[in-house]
């Protein structure tokens, strides 16, 4: 038999499982090289730290759990995970869950029982968004949990594109350039919190989601209507992302790479006692500089 008569002899369904086999080895891989080179760029774990990963029962969260997971059996150094999920008492959330699939991974985790979502119903009037004081609980109660477990990071499943929405949020509605820092240090000083998943797309991650099978647990429990604003950005991202091919990557890798001097914050730069010192500057005047960018194709579209 020749060489292209047995390759034509391969059943399709064996060669379709092959690229998926294929597909989604390319897929782990990028996913953590994507967290392995965040908490790299960022310092987000150090050895001997302990790793509080809040777990909703999202895609995300479960995405993170997973990949730090499989990076603590691979990392030069050592650390803890213990899987945290704050039970809010929502109507119809499947409590057991998130329990059995821990146990399953013999993963340590803690199950916090706070009823907030009767604290939002009472204060919150009806038709009004209740994210944002949910929000707040949440943030309080995991606090507490995390000194309560001795955890030194605690670690949120936000994602890149969580991060570039946020971003145009606070451009459009709070005249701020402000996006979700990768790490951060909590508002009463005490906790380090680390967003591993910053450089990973969303459609990685609901790829891998789907391969994984994850117990997903819907985020509509408490019938609030998801925020309509970053629905509109997230539509607006996709949409230049599917005509601008690169758009999307050069935006976010933005956020690494700004000049103070050419922005307008004060506070950032002073602009006010700023002279001429007679010393010139290689990097510094540009103003009469021609900006040049390449051209997209039809870039009128979008203005």
């Amino acid at each position: 038999m020749s060489i292209a008569s047995s390759v034509i002899a391969i059943p399709a369904t064996a060669r379709s499982a092959e690229r998926e086999r294929l597909e989604t080895n390319k897929l782990a891989k990028r996913l953590r090289r994507d967290v392995g080179q965040a908490i790299g760029d960022f310092n987000m774990i150090s050895n001997g730290d302990k790793v509080m990963v809040c777990l909703s029962g999202g895609k995300d969260s479960y995405g993170l759990l997973d990949i730090l997971l499989h990076l603590r059996a691979h990392a030069p150094i050592e650390f803890d995970i213990v899987a945290v999920n704050l039970d809010q008492k929502q109507p119809g959330f499947p409590a057991d869950v998130l329990p059995n699939y821990l146990e399953a991974l013999g993963v340590p985790y803690h199950i916090e029982t706070q009823d907030t979502y009767s604290i939002v119903k009472r204060v919150v009037p009806e038709g009004k968004t209740t994210c944002g004081l949910c929000s707040r609980l949440r943030r309080g109660i995991l606090y507490r949990v995390a000194d309560e477990l001795g955890a030194t990071r605690i670690a949120l499943g936000h994602h890149r594109d969580d991060i570039l929405q946020t971003l145009f949020l606070n451009m459009f509605f709070g005249s701020k350039i402000k996006a979700m820092p990768p790490k951060l240090v909590s508002d009463d000083g005490k906790h380090v919190v680390i967003r591993p998943l910053a450089y990973c797309q969303e459609e990685d991650l609901a790829a891998w989601a789907e391969h994984k099978q994850f117990p997903i647990i819907p985020c509509n429990l408490c019938g609030s209507q998801e925020n309509l604003q970053r629905q509109n950005i997230k539509a607006m991202l996709q949409d230049w992302d599917k005509r601008f091919p690169g758009r999307i990557k050069n935006l976010f890798r933005s956020l690494g790479n700004i000049v103070p001097s050419h922005m307008m914050d004060r506070d950032l730069f002073d602009f006010a006692n700023l002279e001429a010192t007679g010393i010139a500057d290689p990097g510094g005047d540009t103003a009469f500089d021609a900006l040049e960018f390449p051209k997209e194709p039809n870039a009128v579209e979008w203005l």
